[in-house]
């Protein structure tokens, strides 16, 4: 888990009943108390608060399950209680009593349809939806984080600082609940908030007014690229980029609305080059894509194996270029491997898949998995349908067999380069492995 090239949350998940077994979890809190080697230590407790994240997640998700299954079930039981009472009463009904009640029901159908339209009208909007007691939950740990008692030299302005990202807007709910409730240091830290908020605004609106003073599109471009590089383009200046194109727009300013909507995309291309990794970076651009078609369009280029420009210059290339052979790395490969774009996949979906970013398009769960069936669909139109578990170790097995052509080969091979090949030295026919006999058979003890 700890050398694991996915994100160990994955690799979590994959065994979750192994990582969640209490007698190896107590292994493991035994394990890091007795260690001495101080990475081992480190890397053992990440692991550690990494199993305990992922647990609470889980168990939260089982009871948002339960929850929405008893709310359910209650509801049922109404509907048919109201059901019976109805039916009670109307046995009691007269004939004139029973032709009036048959009338309502006949705009019944209509009156439904419209109370339905007029609820669509004022659909509640992100921050108008009730918090669930699992949302709760799920932010202990981060209030615990920012709310008093600081460590020395902490304020709630430098806590605010340090963990900026990690203010998701259903964490300010939270706070704003907890505020409303009269808890006097979530309105500090609220407040620290909103403070933080202005300054980056005020940083952000200084930078376009430094990329706007540059006069020519080109020229401005050439700022954005290096406040990407500076690690300046954040989501205010995302964010005023955006509103100043809608004001210009709204203004009838179709010009400066066109270039502000031009800049924009350049400061998001640019920031997606600073991102660490290739399947992040697409992840990113699939997600801000709309159109499907489009989508598809952008997996198959990343997906598609391709020849490299510029081969590595490792000694063992050279060496091949000398014999007049091929490089090991000129094999096509696709810019981003569509096993490695699942996995990315996975761990965003893991940590950040309860946030809604679209009111329109649904939550980040829902976008991603959606992403990820045209990814399969795209990468199987590729390579062709994945091997099952059995044809991967046939395969396996297959490529690990190296037949006597194949040794032959390599002996004519090592011949030409003017060496010998281990098995066909003449005077070495005497040299056995170490612990061996002339038999063969291994020597154990003394002579």
């Amino acid at each position: 888990l700890v050398f694991s090239s996915n994100d160990p949350r994955i690799d979590i998940m994959d065994n979750y009943d192994l990582c969640a077994d209490p007698e190896w979890l107590t292994w493991l809190e035994r394990k890091i108390a007795t260690t001495r080697d101080v990475e081992e230590k480190m890397a053992l407790s990440d692991l550690s608060d990494m199993i305990v994240d992922v647990k609470k997640r889980v168990e939260l998700s089982r009871e948002a399950e339960e929850r929405a299954a008893s709310e359910a079930t209650d509801a049922e039981k109404n509907r048919i209680a109201n059901a019976e009472a109805d039916m009670e009463e109307g046995r009691a009904l007269s004939g004139t009593d029973l032709l009036k009640r048959a009338a309502k029901l006949d705009t019944a159908g209509v009156d439904a349809m419209v109370k339905e339209q007029a609820q669509d009208a004022v659909k509640q909007t992100f921050y108008e939806t009730d918090l669930t007691p699992e949302i709760r939950k799920s932010y202990e740990d981060m209030c615990s984080k920012v709310l008093p008692p600081y460590k020395a030299g902490d304020t709630p302005a430098s806590v605010v600082f340090n963990n900026y990202e990690q203010f998701d807007a259903q964490f300010i709910k939270v706070l704003n609940e907890r505020a409303m409730n009269g808890d006097a240091d979530s309105q500090s830290i609220l407040d620290a908030l909103s403070v933080e908020q202005q300054t980056r605004v005020n940083v952000a609106t200084m930078n376009i007014k430094e990329v706007l003073s540059k006069g020519e599109p080109m020229r401005m471009e050439g700022a954005i690229v290096k406040l990407a590089k500076e690690g300046k383009i954040d989501e205010p200046f995302l964010l005023l980029l955006e509103a100043n194109a809608d004001q210009a727009r709204a203004a009838g300013a179709i010009g400066p609305a066109e270039l502000m909507t031009k800049l924009r995309q350049r400061a998001i291309t640019e920031k997606d080059k600073q991102s660490t990794t290739k399947e992040i970076k697409l992840l990113r651009q699939l997600l801000r894509e709309p159109n499907s078609n489009e989508r598809e369009k952008l997996l198959e280029e990343a997906f598609t194996p391709k020849e490299a420009l510029i081969v590595p210059g490792t000694t063992a290339n050279a060496q091949k270029a000398i014999d007049g052979e091929a490089p090991e790395d000129e094999k096509p490969m696709p810019e981003v491997p569509p096993p490695d774009f699942i996995n990315c996949c996975k761990a965003v979906m893991l940590n950040f898949g309860n946030l809604n970013i679209d009111e329109e398009r649904g939550d980040l769960a829902v976008q991603i998995k959606i992403i990820a069936s045209e990814a399969e669909v795209v990468a199987t139109r590729i390579y062709g349908k994945g091997m099952s578990v059995r044809e991967q170790q046939d395969r396996a097995w297959k490529e690990q067999t190296t037949s006597i052509f194949d040794l032959e080969t390599l002996e004519i091979e090592a011949e030409r380069r003017g060496e010998t090949a281990p098995w066909a030295n003449a005077n070495g026919g005497d040299e056995l492995l170490p612990g061996f006999g002339m038999d063969g058979k291994m020597s154990v003890g003394g002579n």
